[in-house]
């Protein structure tokens, strides 16, 4: 294995690359090489694993199963029809100035306070749009807090009567975010159509389950992800002043390739999980069908062949851009571009308050079954 220099902030262990398929003793694959991750995520033969899919295919003889779940072509068909509402054009025509109205908003809570929490800050932000898009515009006040509960990272421990009660709660929690969320935003929308994804599931015949279901994976891919990425890349660009001032002084793209190469080293989830549907070569090597395969996103995107030279340092500008950090394949982020933008907006306006500065680094969490990481407790002063 060929050590790298190591700029990232999050910790996950030994995550560089190293042999680019292998069986792990407990029977899951692992493929931590670049062009063998990305020539798997691409590969037809495979399905989703984990994300809570084991749940949901409890349930999928009496419903529909949201489209993270789906695959094949009744998944690619479904994220042809939705592909409209990611696009960069509506991005501009449709979110753009909402972010910045948005981002101004979270900016003149961090000013009339003097100190906030970013996490805090970017969630409400996040929430906003991420709302917008799907259709959650009819909620009372409160639906960050609501959401920020569900996905709370859960206790592993948790045994007898505390998994009793955290599993209480969670559905507590989901039921709140159905009658005080999901279910105003479908009922005014079946009266009068919008353009949005909660329309466009009714036009489709789904039922308010089946929506709820849509709205809890869109909350958790749009929502939650760019919180974390949005606090990430602030604490890079907060503790380096060089990358700081490239950032504040660059242009839109300049200022995309440096977001772009903080989420390759600090890619929110850090492992895709998959199970193969037939056997699957890659690599040289052959997956069996039916294998369960850990896609190492965070050690491949350390992978020099492809990356470059110091591959565990910030430079911009690299070639493989973020990397796998939005996935690949059929399953690839639809939001990737939304992400970056809300990003971007909200940032460029944050570094240009005056005398911003971070008074207290955040904690890290990992949730275990993906390496996702939570940042929470960065407090930011001006």
């Amino acid at each position: 294995m060929t050590t790298v220099d190591k700029s990232r902030k999050v910790d996950r262990g030994d995550r560089e690359p190293g042999c680019p398929v292998r069986a792990g003793a407990d029977g899951v694959w692992h493929i931590q090489d670049y062009p063998t991750a990305r020539a798997f995520l691409r590969h037809t033969d495979t399905r989703q694993a984990g994300l809570g899919i084991e749940n949901a295919l409890r349930h999928a003889d009496r419903m529909r199963l949201p489209m993270l779940y789906r695959d094949g072509p009744e998944h690619r068909e479904q994220r042809r029809q939705t592909a409209r509402y990611f696009t960069p054009k509506r991005v501009e025509t449709a979110y753009r100035d909402l972010m910045h109205r948005l981002a101004d908003q979270q900016c003149e809570v961090l000013r009339r306070r003097g100190a906030a929490d970013l996490s805090a800050l970017s969630f409400q932000l996040a929430v906003a749009v991420a709302a917008e898009v799907v259709g959650l515009t009819e909620s009372p006040p409160g639906m960050p807090q609501r959401l920020d509960r569900f996905f709370a990272i859960p206790d592993p421990d948790a045994r007898g009567l505390s998994a009793v009660r955290q599993k209480a709660f969670n559905n507590f929690v989901l039921m709140s975010f159905l009658w005080r969320d999901v279910r105003p935003a479908v009922a005014a929308r079946r009266k009068s159509r919008r353009d949005d994804l909660i329309s466009h599931l009714i036009d489709e015949g789904c039922n308010t389950a089946e929506i709820l279901g849509e709205c809890v994976t869109f909350a958790a891919a749009g929502m939650v992800t760019t919180r974390e990425f949005i606090t990430v890349a602030a604490w890079h660009l907060l503790t380096d002043e060089t990358l700081r001032g490239r950032y504040t002084a660059g242009d839109q793209d300049e200022r995309a390739a440096i977001l772009h190469e903080i989420l390759r080293l600090e890619p929110v989830v850090a492992d895709l999980l998959r199970w193969t549907t037939a056997d699957v070569e890659v690599g040289g090597v052959t997956i069996p069908s039916g294998a369960r395969v850990d896609v190492g996103v965070a050690a491949a995107n350390l992978d020099a062949a492809e990356a470059g030279e110091q591959p565990g340092a910030v430079c911009p500008g690299r070639p493989i851009g973020a990397g796998l950090s939005f996935g690949d394949g059929a399953h690839k982020c639809p939001g990737a571009f939304i992400a970056i933008q809300e990003t971007d907006i909200f940032l460029s306006k944050l570094f240009a308050m005056p005398g911003l500065r971070m008074i207290q680094e955040p904690t890290v969490t990992i949730r275990p079954d993906i390496a996702s990481y939570e940042l929470k407790g960065m407090i930011l002063a001006v």
